[in-house]
């Protein structure tokens, strides 16, 4: 991702420019490759300097993709393979996360780390490689606090595993779906108590409500949860149309029913940005 963003590939061009002309206080931007050293992260800095969208703060945390575990988690007699990682990745940090912003940020929690097995009511089987070890997360799952000159904002952010790429044991969807199910039981202080400020979810849940395979029945129940509102309810965020899937929705931002919605959208993507597009949400804190 250096090199292709040193040598202003179009593909990445493309999606810079789309996110200079979306002029958000708030990025999140998923399948953006970690480096210990954050050589990619500056880049993007950059890139977004000249094209006068500059970003003061951000936060980009090591994730679980490609993060060796030396065992050999696919039974396959072979070390060292993407799916023997944590989470599915050919290098440490692949397809990472990163928040860009325009006010502070404050890391409150991080719950990447967190063992698979201890988050409530686990969809994790006893069969599964490494049960007693293997972390939930994908991406990460990151609690930030935005100080806005309004006032705090918190800020859940996170990434899921698809869930396909396995077989009649639903790994992968068990484990997308208990991804989603983090941030119900966290808006239920089952992970701890809550601050006491507006929260506001974004990510890629890699789940549609309605369509594809995965249990679809915890994103229903995140979509439907008391504290939360869902603006974007029906839209597509994805075109898969060349993979016979057709338009999904699988990126969410959830703004907490406190805070008042003024406009919501999706923005078609660039030429040779992918299919997934931009989904923004406008809000008033009080």
């Amino acid at each position: 991702m250096v090199r292709d963003l040193d040598r202003d590939a179009p593909d990445l061009s493309a999606i810079l420019d789309g996110i200079a002309a979306l002029d958000a206080d708030l990025l999140l931007l998923t399948d953006l490759d970690y480096d210990a050293g954050g050589a990619a992260l500056d880049l993007v800095h950059d890139r977004l300097d000249t094209r006068g969208s500059p970003y003061p703060y951000s936060l980009s945390l090591r994730p679980n993709t490609g993060r060796a575990t030396g065992s050999d988690r696919d039974g396959d007699g072979r070390l060292g393979e993407p799916e023997d990682a944590e989470a599915w990745g050919r290098f440490a940090g692949q397809g990472g996360m990163a928040l860009l912003s325009r006010v502070p940020l404050t890391l409150l929690a991080d719950f990447t780390d967190l063992r698979w097995s201890d988050l409530p009511e686990t969809r994790l089987s006893p069969e599964d490689p490494a049960p007693d070890t293997r972390r939930l997360s994908t991406g990460g799952h990151w609690v930030i606090e935005a100080r806005t000159p309004r006032g705090p904002l918190i800020l859940l952010a996170f990434h899921a595993t698809p869930p396909v790429f396995d077989g009649p044991e639903d790994r992968n969807g068990r484990r997308n779906s208990d991804e989603i199910a983090l941030w119900r039981h966290w808006l239920d202080g089952r992970l701890g108590p809550r601050p006491d400020a507006p929260v506001l979810i974004l990510g890629n849940a890699n789940l549609d409500p309605d369509r594809g395979e995965g249990l679809r029945s915890e994103i229903a129940a995140l979509l439907s949860h008391p504290a939360l509102t869902d603006p974007l309810a029906g839209r597509a965020t994805v075109d898969w149309t060349a993979l016979g899937l057709g338009e999904m929705r699988v990126s969410y931002v959830l703004p907490d029913a406190a805070l008042r919605v003024t406009d919501t959208g999706t923005t078609p993507p660039a030429d040779n940005a992918g299919p997934h597009r931009p989904v923004w949400v406008d809000l008033l804190l009080p």
